[in-house]
C-alpha cells in the first residue's frame, strides 16, 4: 500500500508539473501574440494587479477609457496570467502582462507613459507607484458611503478621480493631513454616460421595474440581501398588475450561504416564466448576464438592496426604492443618501404597486432624488461626466508637461 500511495503521489506531483507548464505556455502564447504597444501609444496606463474575479473594477471603465484613448492612448498593464488572458480577449484597448518588477520597470523606462490610473487599492499597486515621473491617479470602481471610499490610502496617489461633493466631504471629514481641493477632481459617474445593450424585450407602454437584490451574505452584519424576504412578495404584486414588465437580477452568489435564500431566487425566475407563459406580451426578464447598464438605464424605476448598485443607479438620476433589511444586525450607515432613501420594508413589500407609484410620480420625491444625484454627481446630463473624466486628463496632461519642463530646467 505505501508503494501504491507514492506511486499516486508521484502521478499528482507530475501531472501538476504538466499543468502548469501549459498554462505558462499558454501565457507565453499571450504574450508572444500582444506585443506592447509603441511610446506614442501609451501616454495612459491603467494598472491592474488583480485577479479575474475582480475584472468588474476595470470592465465598467472601458467605455469611458476607449473614449479618453482617443486623445490619450491608453494601455491596461495586467499583473495577474489569468486575468492578462481574458483582457487581451475582450478588452477593446491594448493589454500588455507586466508580472514581475522587472517587467515593469522595462515597459515604465521603455514607454515612459504620463499617467497611470488605479480602480482599486490591491497592495500589488505599490510596486507601480515607485516611479516618480509620472501621475499616480486612484479613480476607483464606484461611488459609495462604505469605509473604503474614505481609506488613508487615498494618499499614497498624486490624485483621486471622484464622483461629487458628497465624496469630497466625506474625504475632508476623515482623512487627516489630505488636501481634499488640491488632490482630487469631481468627475461623476462616467460609466452612466455608457450604459447601453441591446434590450431583450420590445419597449411599450408598461412600466419597466428592475429588481436587482444581493446575495444573502455571510454574517449578521452584511445580510442585506431581500430575495426571501421582500423578494418574492414584491415581484408577485407586481406581475399580477399587468401594467408592470420586471427585471429580475440578482446576484450570482444567491444562495452560497443560505440555500433557502437560493430556492427563493429560484422561484422568483419560475414566476416570471409563468407570467411570461400566461401573456407573451409581459416580456419579464430574468437577467443572469455580467453586463450590467443598459438595466439601469432602462429600467422606469430600480428596486435595489444596500449595495453599490444603489450609487450606479442613483448617478442615471432616475427613481430608486432601497429595501431595508430584515435583520436588525445589519450594518446601516443612514448618512448621506440612505438617510432620506425611498425605503421598503418587508412588511410594506406587498404594497410595492402604490408606493412605486407614489415613488414615481410624487413632486416631492423627485426633488429630493434630484437634491441626492447632484450632492453625489453633479450634473448626470448625457456626456457630461465623461466630458470632466477627460478635462480632468487634460489637466493632468498639462501638469505632467510642466512638471517635466521644470526638471529639464534644474537638469539643463
Amino acid at each position: 500500500m505505501p508503494i501504491l500511495t507514492d506511486i499516486r503521489m508521484g502521478i499528482g506531483v507530475i501531472s501538476n508539473a504538466i499543468a502548469s507548464w501549459r498554462a505558462r505556455r499558454r501565457v507565453q502564447e499571450f504574450v508572444d501574440a500582444h506585443p506592447w504597444p509603441s511610446a506614442d501609444e501609451t501616454e495612459i496606463v491603467v494598472h491592474f494587479a488583480d485577479a479575474p474575479v475582480n475584472l468588474y473594477q476595470i470592465r465598467q471603465w472601458y467605455a469611458p477609457l476607449v473614449e479618453l484613448s482617443r486623445t490619450h492612448p491608453v494601455v491596461i498593464m495586467a499583473r495577474s496570467p489569468l486575468a492578462m488572458m481574458t483582457l487581451a480577449q475582450e478588452s477593446p484597448l491594448p493589454v500588455v502582462y507586466v508580472r514581475k518588477i522587472v517587467d515593469l520597470e522595462n515597459f515604465v523606462a521603455s514607454r515612459e507613459p504620463k499617467v497611470a490610473l488605479y480602480v482599486n487599492q490591491n497592495v500589488r499597486n505599490f510596486s507601480m507607484l515607485r516611479f516618480g515621473r509620472l501621475w499616480h491617479v486612484f479613480i476607483n470602481h464606484g461611488e459609495s458611503d462604505k469605509a473604503y471610499m474614505v481609506s488613508n490610502q487615498f494618499k499614497a496617489y498624486d490624485f483621486a478621480l471622484i464622483a461629487g461633493q458628497a465624496a469630497r466631504e466625506r474625504l475632508s471629514r476623515t482623512l487627516w493631513g489630505y488636501d481634499v481641493a488640491a488632490r482630487t477632481f469631481e468627475i461623476g459617474r462616467p460609466q452612466a454616460d455608457h450604459f447601453a445593450g441591446e434590450l431583450p424585450y420590445a419597449p411599450d407602454d408598461r412600466t419597466v421595474v428592475l429588481y436587482a437584490p444581493t446575495w444573502e451574505g455571510d454574517r449578521e452584519s452584511m445580510r442585506y440581501g431581500s430575495v426571501s424576504s421582500h423578494g418574492e412578495t414584491l415581484v408577485k404584486a407586481l406581475l399580477q398588475t399587468g401594467r408592470h414588465r420586471v427585471i429580475y437580477r440578482p446576484h450570482p452568489r444567491s444562495g452560497i450561504a443560505d440555500s433557502e435564500y437560493g430556492a427563493a431566487s429560484k422561484r422568483i425566475v419560475a414566476a416570471l416564466a409563468a407570467a411570461n407563459a400566461d401573456d407573451p406580451t409581459a416580456q419579464h426578464v430574468f437577467d443572469d448576464r455580467p453586463e450590467l447598464g443598459w438595466q439601469l438605464a432602462a429600467a422606469d424605476l430600480a428596486i435595489t438592496d444596500i449595495s453599490a448598485l444603489v450609487y450606479d443607479r442613483l448617478a442615471t438620476g432616475k427613481p430608486l426604492i432601497v429595501t431595508r433589511p430584515l435583520s436588525d444586525a445589519a450594518e446601516i450607515d443612514e448618512g448621506g443618501y440612505l438617510s432620506a432613501a425611498e425605503w421598503l420594508t418587508a412588511a410594506e413589500a406587498t404594497d410595492v404597486v402604490a408606493i412605486a407609484d407614489r415613488v414615481l410620480t410624487s413632486d416631492e420625491a423627485h426633488a429630493a432624488l434630484e437634491h441626492w444625484v447632484s450632492w453625489y454627481f453633479g450634473d448626470t446630463t448625457a456626456g457630461a461626466a465623461t466630458a470632466r473624466f477627460r478635462a480632468a486628463m487634460d489637466a493632468l496632461m498639462v501638469r505632467w508637461a510642466a512638471a517635466d519642463a521644470a526638471d529639464a530646467a534644474r537638469n539643463g
